[in-house]
């Protein structure tokens, strides 16, 4: 059979070509097409684009110069748009925000050597929160590897206790078929980032190209768990009509599932309380009456004493990290718990569940509600009152404060007003006090909350909204950062310049790293070595300038209204540089080593007294003080 030769930028539509041998075409399907020949680069950029990838994150160099040189003929096309960033980690951290606003795989490149190690730190982030994405570095030509030739380093070796999954393309006949591997990999189960190391020979090595179709791929061993056993969906029901004092604890899982909606309804059936992790921030409406925020370490009050109390914990897509447990046998050590996760090495691991349920968090849900439904299962009357009227006291007595001083903008309120102004922005963070306060003060929908929780990474929540900003142009895309997290890639900030990323970014500005001075004040004797960030801050307004953006100061609470105003109305990026509290702390907080209900900086609201009845002197109804005449029979009170 004859081969047809095609150029990298000729077209990346879908191409009738003939299938793979494990994918023969039914006799009632259109006749095979002529293999076309083409590079491995093209190969590997066509297959991204037949798995919906609108935008690729990256930087250039020498290794995978190839695929870049077939890029430039295929962004001709429209095909694929590719953001240059300013850093590697940046194109990490955009692809793993783009991922986590859309719920879709993200990309970025990078090249060998420095290229490829700059993006460990952003696949770090991305597997520790279970992230999906593609990451495509190029490596030395075959010949080469193993020689310590010119920028080679072992990505493949370097990286594989933070990948789902990795590979060395060896023949470029076989890029088709990883890159659906890959996508299927990185999207499916429990998510996480892959690797696909592309020697620079392979990149540009001709062959008879024909396309692998997305989802086609069936990898022996991979077969993720995704329906819930009716056994133990059945005995999860049995302890939830048993519970008195029941809890949802709801994880990154449920984001990961869309299950916002089956959660809650679940919440309302047996009128369960619900607290989120950071991940799970976003799966449960927070204005909710039975939404208690989040849980754990600088989590709100009612939350914590509510795990400390429940009789019955079910776990939805959350992993009992030690941030948010606290002492771990202390944790919930009065309740029965039901593990829900996609993970089969998450259950069991830090606390054995009476009833685990291995599936994906959304079909579990689906499964339980659909029971419930058919047995006419439900709460009973007053079944969990007692338990809601303690929550709810609770809530009233230790709510989340925001201070108020006289000489000087609280953190938090800068944040509760961005809130106001903004409530439907999608919202991403750096790491540190402030990234607590968003988390406490900021209430999300599903996917418009972005942070970096389980690794904790400075320097993600400017690079991460871009990406947010990238996949959803017409959307408020807000940054709440720290003065020392902005400095870890405000070069990135040239990234925004080049492409009109219309990101809006607020720095909470006191002269620290603001976490690390409140554990130095708490914990170390108030030794503050090395925490400092004064000297050597930049002046943000000439720095915004010289990026050719706009730049902002706020030093005062009658500037903070007006100012977050000037900044959402902006048409194009803004840095907002919030100078605040320098010595503000971040309460209420579980100390390392103690219990979620043993809680610092507790601040007790003091406890509403009622005010007396006015009983009428015609009829003695009982009337309340505000009233004028009575209610019953009108009589002047």
């Amino acid at each position: 059979m004859r081969s047809q030769s095609v150029s990298a930028g000729e077209s990346l539509s879908p191409i009738s070509l003939p299938q793979t041998e494990n994918h023969k075409q039914s006799r009632t399907s259109s006749p095979p097409v002529v293999p076309k020949r083409a590079s491995g680069g093209f190969a590997l950029l066509d297959s991204l684009h037949r798995h919906g990838v609108d935008y690729i994150f990256g930087y250039p160099g020498g290794a995978i110069l190839p695929i870049y040189d077939d890029l430039y003929k295929v962004e001709a096309t429209g095909a694929i748009k590719h953001i240059l960033v300013r850093h590697e980690q940046g194109a990490a951290h955009a692809a793993d925000g783009y991922a986590r606003a859309t719920g879709k795989v993200g990309v970025c490149f990078g090249t060998s050597g420095p290229g490829a190690t700059n993006l460990v730190t952003g696949i770090a982030t991305a597997y520790m929160d279970s992230i999906p994405m593609i990451v495509v570095t190029g490596q030395v030509a075959r010949p080469s590897i193993g020689t310590d030739a010119f920028q080679e380093t072992d990505i493949y070796g370097i990286t594989l206790p933070i990948v789902k999954h990795s590979y060395v393309v060896r023949d470029p006949k076989d890029m088709a078929r990883i890159v659906a591997e890959a996508f299927h990999i990185a999207s499916s189960g429990r998510p996480g980032p892959v690797l696909i190391d592309v020697p620079k020979d392979v990149a540009l090595e001709e062959f008879d190209y024909v396309p692998v179709k997305p989802g086609s791929v069936k990898l022996r061993g991979y077969r993720p768990t995704v329906k819930g056993n009716p056994r133990q969906i059945n005995a999860a029901i049995q302890l939830i009509t048993e519970s008195r004092r029941p809890l949802l604890y709801v994880g990154g899982g449920a984001i990961a599932a869309s299950a916002h909606e089956e959660i809650k309804q679940l919440a309302e059936l047996f009128n369960i309380p619900v607290t989120t992790t950071l991940m799970g921030i976003g799966a449960f409406d927070e204005h909710h009456p039975l939404a208690l925020g989040m849980l754990g370490m600088h989590g709100t009050a009612y939350a914590n004493f509510a795990v400390s109390d429940c009789d019955l914990l079910i776990c939805v897509g959350a992993r009992f990290d030690d941030r948010v447990t606290g002492k771990l046998d202390e944790f919930a050590s009065r309740a029965k718990v039901i593990h829900i996760d996609i993970d089969p090495a998450e259950v069991g691991k830090n606390r054995v569940p009476e009833v685990p349920i291995v599936g994906d968090v959304r079909n579990v849900l689906v499964d339980l509600l659909r029971r419930c439904k058919e047995t006419g299962v439900k709460a009973t009357p007053n079944q969990n009152q007692e338990w809601l009227n303690l929550v709810n006291r609770w809530r009233e007595e230790y709510p989340l404060i925001v201070p108020q001083h006289p000489d000087s903008i609280s953190p938090q309120e800068v944040i509760v007003e961005v809130s106001r102004q903004a409530p439907q922005a999608f919202y991403t963070t750096d790491v540190g006090q402030h990234q607590m306060w968003a988390a406490q003060f900021l209430k999300n929908g599903p996917r418009r909350w972005i942070s970096s929780a389980g690794l904790g990474t400075m320097g993600f929540g400017l690079p991460a909204a871009m990406g947010a900003k990238v996949a959803f142009p017409d959307e408020e895309v807000i940054c709440i950062s720290g003065d020392a997290s902005f400095q870890m890639c405000l070069q990135e900030l040239g990234t925004l310049a080049q492409y009109g990323i219309n990101v809006k970014t607020i720095i909470i500005n006191n002269g620290w790293q603001g976490m690390v001075r409140q554990w130095q004040q708490a914990f170390y004797g108030e030794r503050y070595s090395c925490s400092n960030m004064e000297v050597g801050m930049p002046d943000v307004e000439l720095l915004a300038k010289a990026y050719g953006i706009k730049g902002m100061v706020i030093s005062d609470r009658s500037e903070l209204k007006d100012a977050i105003a000037e900044m959402l109305a902006h048409k194009g990026p803004v840095i907002v540089n919030a100078h605040v509290t320098r010595d503000e702390n971040c309460y209420p907080m579980v100390a390392p080593g103690k219990s979620n209900a043993q809680m610092v900086g507790l601040q007790k609201q003091a406890p509403k007294v009622a005010a007396e009845p006015v009983y009428c002197s015609h009829c003695n109804a009982k009337n309340a003080p505000t009233h004028n005449f009575c209610a019953e029979c009108g009589t002047k009170l």
